[in-house]
């Protein structure tokens, strides 16, 4: 039966969150899709055991394929190789907290079947029956962010941070063999080359909450986030590497 639907989850050192989302994840995707869909798990590195609790959890799910880096190479990095590896008609990559459930994809998987090449989840467009559960502050850097991104680099989309984005077939093999990004910043160099590619894509509201343990802290990586920023800019807005696509 051909794959309608490869998820990629990339993940470092989740042994305690990732657990809860793949079971979320098998039940939804075994009830809809069974037979029909692939589930990538990239372990990008981990010293936590996270190893141990994926080879118990792919024991008796044959839908279940686990890869793995030797060394942490970055979120950007991991979600490369699962989607480089992927085979489905519908590519999506999700975060290993489950901050977005899964049964969110339909939404997205509606926006590439209206024919976008690419659907990224918005936590900041609002719509009936959407719900966000995030910190004040944690929400207020995040439209900061995303604010300043879309200005330096050009981006339409709002949100350019959420880890749920689908993408057709084509256009993943195209944005991610062409991707450079390994960390935080893989989402805007994505966006930056869809639009210089001329892929269309549609921004989708998504039901999120915010799940304690996570890794980035933005405070402590600024520095690194802006000059990567001014990089990206350089390579990809300013400079000549990339012809533009019209159409």
């Amino acid at each position: 039966m051909p794959i309608e639907l490869s998820l990629v989850i990339p993940a470092y050192n989740e042994a305690a969150r990732l657990p809860r989302y793949l079971a979320a994840v098998r039940s939804y995707l075994d009830a809809r899709r069974r037979g029909a869909y692939e589930v990538i798990v990239v372990d990008d590195g981990s010293g936590d055991g996270l190893p141990e609790v994926l080879a118990r959890a792919a024991s008796d799910w044959p839908e279940l394929a686990v890869m793995r880096h030797a060394t942490n190479q970055g979120k950007g990095a991991a979600v490369r190789t699962g989607m480089l590896a992927a085979r489905g008609e519908r590519l999506l990559f999700a975060d290993a907290d489950g901050a977005t459930p899964i049964g969110q994809e339909t939404g997205l998987s509606e926006a590439i079947g209206a024919g976008a090449d690419v659907a990224i989840g918005s936590r900041l467009l609002a719509a009936p029956g959407v719900t966000r559960r995030r910190t004040w502050s944690r929400g207020l850097a995040g439209r900061l962010f995303a604010r300043f991104a879309r200005w330096w680099l050009g981006i339409d989309a709002r949100d350019t941070q959420c880890g749920f984005k689908m993408f057709r077939r084509e256009a993943a093999r195209e944005l991610f063999g062409r991707s450079r990004e390994s960390g935080y910043l893989f989402d805007l160099e994505l966006l930056v080359l869809a639009r210089r590619l001329g892929y269309r894509v549609d921004e989708v509201p998504v039901n999120w909450a915010d799940v304690p343990g996570g890794h980035l802290s933005l405070a402590r990586s600024l520095p690194g986030v802006l000059l990567g920023l001014w990089c990206l800019r350089r390579r990809l807005v300013k400079g000549q590497d990339l012809p533009t696509v019209s159409g």
